[in-house]
């Protein structure tokens, strides 16, 4: 005889850990809906396109692009299970800090990986419903050397807008791969990861109505509407952020994303016809709320500031036309070169603190060897 749901449920809730993988798995087959398998041919071309796309980013960027890295033309059903933990960099984090300030006994060591578990696949789930690629979800899915396109975002993206869809493929293919490249520096990985770190060290939280709350849900319906509601853990933790170091974050992000929209403009710049259409389409979408970013923000009390790409953009614009490509590359060089969030609106406040230092340096450094 099968198992009853029941037994199922049981099953999935007591998977030890502190968050609940295999209830997120769940989850994210719930959200994302069934695997939808994409047209040999079409899968093609958008492999094809993506080689085209590297060599226009190297003729056009100056980036150092990776082309061993795969495409993966996928639906959404495949891209969130394949991208079912890229994000565990937040969720354990979050985890184990609640876990060290509350005792085994304590209501939240027993519910807290379920609810994390839950919110974890809901955000990816819907996340998948959404995105374009790896480069459209915001933060970087870490740990993963291919790249993605999500094939019937990028087609229904294409259609919503009336826009030709061989253009969006060649635009998205562009965009993935300048992501890719962006992310895959020597440095990128340990220096987001520590902004990350250094986030959750200043993340504070107020648990004290925490038992309150969870005694009053007698009513499955009220825990059943406490695990699924988006700010289910914000709500029940009372979670506050550190501003400078979420702004931090939230920098080296709109960088990520701005910044491979700058490249992606110069790229595909007389190839394109309707790419400022594309760049502000995208842009508006972007800064739209939608459910897998609340998910996301009310998980560990992160606001991604997703507009700010625009302004980032525009940075990497200007100090490309103020002081050349070789400032772009400088600042690209390591992460304290970066510009800090209220550097965005202020290049010669940026170019004040980091060209000047490396042109000081170097002057530094020939005479010293001379």
């Amino acid at each position: 005889m099968e198992d009853s749901i029941f037994d199922r449920l049981f099953e999935l809730l007591q998977t030890p850990g502190p968050v609940n993988w295999k209830l997120a798995a769940e989850v994210i087959k719930s959200v994302a809906g069934t695997p939808q398998p994409i047209e040999p041919g079409i899968a093609e071309e958008y492999r094809e396109l993506t080689l085209a796309a590297e060599l226009m980013l190297a003729d056009a960027s100056g980036l150092s692009i990776p082309s061993a890295a795969r495409l993966h033309p996928v639906d959404r059903a495949t891209w969130a299970k394949e991208n079912s933990q890229s994000y565990r960099y937040l969720v354990e984090p979050l985890a184990m800090k609640l876990s060290g300030s509350m005792g085994a006994a304590s209501p939240l060591a027993v519910l807290g990986p379920a609810v994390l578990g839950m919110q974890a696949g809901s955000m990816v789930g819907f996340m998948a419903q959404r995105a374009l690629g790896q480069f459209d979800a915001g933060l970087p899915a870490l740990d993963h050397a291919d790249r993605y396109l999500i094939v019937p975002n990028v087609e229904a993206f294409a259609d919503e807008h009336g826009i030709d869809s061989h253009q969006v493929r060649m635009w998205a293919a562009i965009r993935e791969v300048a992501h890719h490249a962006i992310v895959e520096r020597d440095w990128y990985r340990g220096a987001f990861l520590e902004a990350v770190e250094s986030f959750f060290a200043g993340l504070e939280f107020d648990p004290s109505g925490m038992s309150d709350v969870l005694g009053s849900l007698q009513d499955p319906s009220q825990l059943e509407g406490l695990l699924e509601g988006p700010e289910a853990v914000a709500n029940l933790l009372g979670m506050q952020s550190d501003p400078d170091r979420l702004e931090q974050l939230q920098a080296i992000i709109a960088m990520t994303e701005g910044f491979g929209d700058f490249v992606t403009a110069r790229a595909a710049a007389g190839t394109l016809p309707d790419l400022n259409r594309l760049a502000e389409v995208a842009a508006r979408r972007r800064a739209e709320p939608h459910e897998g970013a609340e998910l996301l923000q009310q998980l560990a009390g992160l606001d991604l500031q997703r507009h700010r790409a625009r302004d980032a953009a525009e940075f990497s614009k200007e100090v490309a036309q103020r002081w050349g490509d070789e400032a772009l590359d400088t600042m690209w060089r390591r992460a304290a070169n970066l510009p800090t969030l209220r550097e965005l609106s202020d290049p010669v406040g940026w170019a004040a603190r980091v060209l000047l230092r490396v042109s000081a340096l170097s002057t530094c450094y020939v005479i010293g060897g001379s």
